[in-house]
């Protein structure tokens, strides 16, 4: 009865979804088929192969996250179905896999929105072998149709906040068991952290497994670390990465940078393209010399172009390994607004020290760590624009010690070398399930 109540309710509000899809989606062009018809289960492309390995991620995050354990897959010779909710993660999907896809043995689609007749039409379309969400995206209708279409369902490299669990628990009291019931479906739950499986029990979910974080397992492009050291050098000029803003941090980062007079370089690199030209609008009406790297990537002699600038604007998709390893510090946004961070953990990889914000709730554990380390540092203040400004001259302070800049970078790479493995041990913890469903499975004569 939750899961019918939940489906009316849903079909009710969902123009109202559809019309936030839209405005998150406005300025990026018509690439989030909010319409389209694999949305509704419906597929232009029949699947002609063996039953797929599916991978939902959700977001750009969860496709970085799940890149590794995808490359594992598809080394097997398995053939991977890839979904995603937003368009950043279909693009940077597509990016990554690009061969894969040519050659066929991967296909992107978006996520069935969770109707039961989409859901429903989805599996019968694909019939995948197991299906793979990771880190979140737990869908009741989806968890149910999987268990109607006996396909094992895995929750990976799961993270469960404290916020996350208050939501969950405050849909169950208007929708009874809805959520613990979605939980439960679950057939294999690996948690990044202990407090994740914690409140994860307790909001339902069984067969829970500590694995740690797919995002340690990072694979970084050869190419492009080696062409942002490069052009690093070649530049003869420190540089700090502002990266991965959210709205509202651009405003906040270049009234900060307004008052800073080092003579640093600053990369200033908005999460989504949507933001790029408000990004460049902000800098202008501030008076700060800038350049879009969509313009100065092309320049064979980027030291004479840089001459009096201030502030290169990172205008394209798929390159923070090469702004990473080209940056002498980093400061990683979406932790100065209350958004909960995003992932540190690829800066860290190529030895860039980082510098965090208060809100870093979505990766407040591997945070503490970097931390107590000396991977990382955070700034605590609460009033966002002098976080910011903290943050700024905390950057700019450490360029001058070159002696406990390199102690942290090092420190910084051992960090992440620590903590690798999520991707094996998942491996292992899928192998196993699938052992003993084969084992509970009826012979057939």
């Amino acid at each position: 009865m939750p899961l019918k109540i939940y489906t009316i309710l849903l079909r009710l509000v969902a123009p109202l979804l559809w019309a936030y899809m839209f405005v998150r989606a406005r300025g990026a062009g018509s690439t989030w088929q909010i319409f389209s018809a694999e949305r509704f289960g419906f597929y232009a492309l029949p699947w002609d192969g063996e039953e797929p390995v599916w991978v939902h991620a959700v977001s750009l995050g969860e496709t970085h996250a799940a890149h590794n354990l995808i490359l594992q897959f598809l080394a097997r010779g398995e053939r991977v179905l890839l979904t995603h909710m937003t368009a950043t993660g279909r693009a940077e999907g597509a990016r990554l896999f690009a061969a894969e896809i040519a050659a066929g043995q991967l296909r992107q689609q978006w996520i069935p929105y969770d109707f039961s007749g989409a859901t429903q039409k989805f599996f019968r379309h694909y019939r995948p072998r197991l299906g793979i969400l990771v880190e979140r995206e737990v869908w009741p209708n989806l968890i149910e149709q999987a268990q109607l279409s006996a396909v094992p369902m895995i929750l990976a490299s799961a993270r469960f906040s404290q916020k996350s669990q208050k939501q969950v628990k405050q849909i169950d009291q208007v929708f009874l068991s809805l959520m613990r019931d979605a939980y439960a479906g679950i057939d294999l739950v690996l948690a990044q952290t202990e407090d994740d499986a914690t409140r994860l029990f307790d909001v339902g979910a069984l067969n829970i497994h500590v694995v740690g974080n797919l995002k340690f397992d990072v694979v970084l492009p050869g190419v492009a670390v080696d062409a942002g050291r490069a052009w690093r050098e070649r530049l003869g000029r420190e540089v700090i990465a502002i990266a991965s803003t959210r709205e509202g941090e651009d405003a906040m980062f270049v009234q900060a940078l307004a008052q800073q007079a080092s003579t640093a370089l600053f990369l200033l690199i908005p999460r989504h393209p949507q933001r790029f030209d408000e990004a460049a609008a902000l800098l202008e009406q501030a008076g700060i010399a800038m350049v879009r790297w969509s313009v100065l990537r092309h320049v064979t002699q980027p030291e004479q172009m840089l001459a009096g600038i201030k502030v290169v604007l990172c205008d394209t998709l798929g390159e923070m390994p090469f702004f990473y390893a080209a940056s002498d510090v980093a400061i990683v946004a979406g932790s100065f607004a209350p958004v909960g961070g995003q992932n540190l953990i690829e800066a860290c990889a190529l030895g860039t020290p980082v510098i965090v914000g208060p809100h870093t709730h979505n990766f407040s554990e591997a945070v503490a760590h970097a931390v107590e380390i000396g991977a990382a540092a955070q700034i605590q203040s609460i009033e966002p624009l002098d976080a910011a400004q903290r943050a700024v001259s905390m950057a700019v302070f450490w360029l001058q010690d070159q002696q406990a800049l390199s102690e942290k970078s090092r420190l910084a790479r051992e960090w992440v070398g620590q903590h690798t493995g999520a991707t094996a041990r998942i491996l292992q913890q899928i192998t196993e399930l699938e052992a003993a469903r084969d084992q509970t499975l009826p012979t057939q004569h």
